[in-house]
């Protein structure tokens, strides 16, 4: 098999291109970036490409599968720039596949492209898909899955998967994890039970994580499985509430009213102090737990790493400064004493 992979080097792209090196059934890999690395992984090869403005069609001609990663979180103060990446950007990757006679489309979707559900049980992938309207991201997520109902009634020859995983972690996207969502002013070494002391939690906060390679062996899998067709739930066990934050953490759960919570989350991003738009907030706190039952049963995909331990990684890998040799993910991309990732505003403009 070729398979083409957009957004190759970022936390889960890089994951995916892993999954895929080690599988007998891939011939070749090609990864797309728009920064490509000088890094070499095994049946990999790179092209400089942007979903937004460059000619796809050649590049998936004689592809079998696309698996369509290409996603931008920030810039979180310009929809606009996000917008046409993450909705057009992926019409247009859809678009490709289409021209290019590729057989299988495999895209990245999310749990926030669900409606507001519940926390005490789990909803399958029949659950509504209208997004969380306070969100930008969710609400992109939702409008790219309409777009891709209509790739799929428009192509009904051509195989269509949609994977929808929790919350992604790994220990060497921490530099990357940690640019994206907490901003140039956390200093690495702060990270550490002893230093935290109390967790503000609120009522639902609870969610649902996965490891990066667990999630790119389920990329894996929907794009050499012939029979896998549809929407699949990815997420580990155990579900993460308050009690099993705070023992991660090494902190005291404290309640604290959700609306003062995104209210200091919303100051805290007016004033520029963090990149995290208050309406990840939301996201966390309305979109449903899901079941991962038809990814077990019908794609094989089954979780090596528990939540807990994806999400210790991570933390142990802010902590450490770890990195990855890609743009995305490399610790100096944030440039000396951090000045790059200042430079973008915080979530202003895409500068890094």
């Amino acid at each position: 098999m070729r398979i083409v992979v957009t957004g190759a080097t970022g936390n889960v792209g890089t994951s995916v291109l892993r999954a895929l090196g080690q599988d007998p059934a891939v011939q070749e890999v090609v990864g797309l970036a728009r920064r490509v690395p000088s890094l070499a992984l095994p049946k990999t090869s790179w092209v400089k490409a942007d979903v937004v403005r460059s000619d796809l069609v050649p590049i998936f001609e004689g592809a079998d599968a696309v698996i369509h990663l290409a996603w931008l979180i920030q810039p979180s103060r310009d929809e606009a720039t996000t917008r046409a990446t993450n909705v057009e950007g992926s019409s247009r990757v859809f678009s490709a596949v289409g021209s290019a006679g590729v057989g299988t489309l495999v895209y990245a979707s999310s749990v926030g492209t669900y409606s507001p559900g519940p926390k005490d049980r789990r909803v399958d992938e029949s659950w509504p898909t209208g997004g969380i309207q306070t969100s930008y991201y969710s609400r992109q997520k939702a409008e790219v899955e309409r777009r891709l109902d209509r790739f799929e009634a428009q192509h009904p020859d051509r195989r269509v998967v949609r994977l929808r995983p929790g919350l992604i972690f790994k220990g060497d996207a921490a530099s990357g994890i940690r640019r994206l969502f907490a901003g140039p002013f956390l200093p690495n070494p702060l990270v550490r039970s002893e230093l935290i002391g109390v967790l503000p939690v609120t009522e639902r906060l609870v969610f649902q994580a996965v490891h990066a390679h667990d999630v790119g062996d389920a990329y894996r899998l929907a794009a050499v499985n012939a029979g896998a067709r549809g929407a699949f739930n990815v997420a580990a066990e155990p579900v993460l509430d308050a009690a099993r934050l705070g023992r991660l953490l090494g902190a005291r759960p404290v309640k604290v009213p959700r609306a003062a919570l995104r209210r200091a989350a919303e100051v805290s991003w007016r004033l520029r102090l963090q990149p995290t738009h208050p309406s990840w907030l939301d996201l966390g706190l309305d979109t449903p737990l899901m079941d991962t039952t038809r990814a077990h049963d019908e794609l094989g995909w089954q979780a090596r790493r528990s939540s807990e331990e994806a999400l210790a990684e991570l933390i142990e890998g802010i902590r450490q400064g770890s990195d990855f040799a890609t743009p995305p993910l490399a610790r100096g991309t944030g440039g000396p004493f951090r000045l790059r990732e200042i430079a973008t505003g915080l979530g202003a403009r895409v500068g890094l």
